[in-house]
């Protein structure tokens, strides 16, 4: 999954295995961007201060909560909006793949958006951003970064494209039995790295009709499903006196990292306290 490459200043990046897609996080104050442009679409959110950048002939400020759009091949600069600094995530994402997402959510081919505007002020599409953003920065199972991409491309045409995402097939025409199909795949393979091109084939449909098929059927996303698998195998080996880090790894999470924080989440409790916990006998 996602690697961290070497920290630039004061930045960071990830790269995403087998995706033209990568993650940058920075904070910056007196550091500028010169004029540049990427070959990728550009999509970032501002965390904290405002930056302030040239793009398409106008000044534009990016505040807290807004987003940044930039289409492919499109020059800008940027620099810190007053004294105090500003911290984004940026997200990169190849022309290939924003295609491949939107002709999925169509079962057609589907034309590439054009963004007119630098900064969108949307905060659901904030949302869905920072959590691919967050998917690809903690190394998240292909089956989340899948997920949240597409949550993230469609966003983006549908609440700031000039050319908005085809609309999606209804989840009532999945075929029968597709969403059962994948849920039986998650429960004999729920250890493995499946990403959702693998599900799809399985289940027959698009990815983007299989997604909105399963929540339909069962009530949250695969990968949530394939999390919630995971959490109960690592339970179980814990129950049997397993330590945590062969935990992690027997139930498919990255590390042991990965475990505690879901497990913490989930449970109400680390993988080490719920193994330690004592057994009360039976009157």
């Amino acid at each position: 999954m996602g690697m961290p490459s070497v920290a630039a200043e004061r930045a960071a990046y990830w790269r995403v295995g087998g995706l033209p897609l990568e993650a940058m996080q920075a904070r910056f104050q007196d550091f500028a961007y010169p004029t540049h442009s990427h070959d990728t679409y550009s999509f970032g959110v501002t965390d904290e201060g405002a930056q302030s950048f040239v793009c398409r002939g106008q000044r534009c400020t990016s505040a807290r909560g807004r987003v940044m759009a930039f289409n492919p091949d499109e020059p800008h600069d940027g620099h810190a909006e007053g004294g105090n600094g500003y911290r984004y995530r940026m997200l990169h994402l190849h022309e290939d793949l924003v295609r491949g997402v939107l002709a999925d959510a169509a079962e057609a081919g589907a034309g590439l958006p054009l963004f007119p505007d630098p900064v969108v002020d949307d905060p659901r599409l904030a949302r869905a951003l920072a959590r691919l953003h967050r998917a690809i920065v903690d190394g998240e199972p292909r089956l989340v970064v899948d997920e949240r991409l597409a949550v993230a491309v469609l966003g983006m045409t549908v609440h700031a494209a000039s050319r908005p995402a085809p609309a999606a097939e209804d989840p009532r025409r999945t075929p029968g039995g597709a969403a059962a199909r994948v849920r039986a795949l998650l429960r004999e393979r729920f250890t493995e790295d499946i990403g959702a091109g693998e599900l799809a084939r399985v289940a027959g449909c698009s990815r983007y009709a299989l997604y909105r098929g399963f929540r339909a059927a069962y009530g949250f996303a695969p990968s949530d499903y394939q999390r919630d698998l995971r959490l109960r195998r690592a339970r179980a080996l814990l129950a049997a006196g397993a330590a945590p880090v062969s935990a992690a790894a027997d139930s498919g999470f990255t590390d042991q990292a990965h475990l505690t924080r879901w497990f913490t989440r989930t449970y109400g409790i680390t993988p080490s306290a719920y193994r330690s916990a004592r057994h009360t006998p039976h009157p």
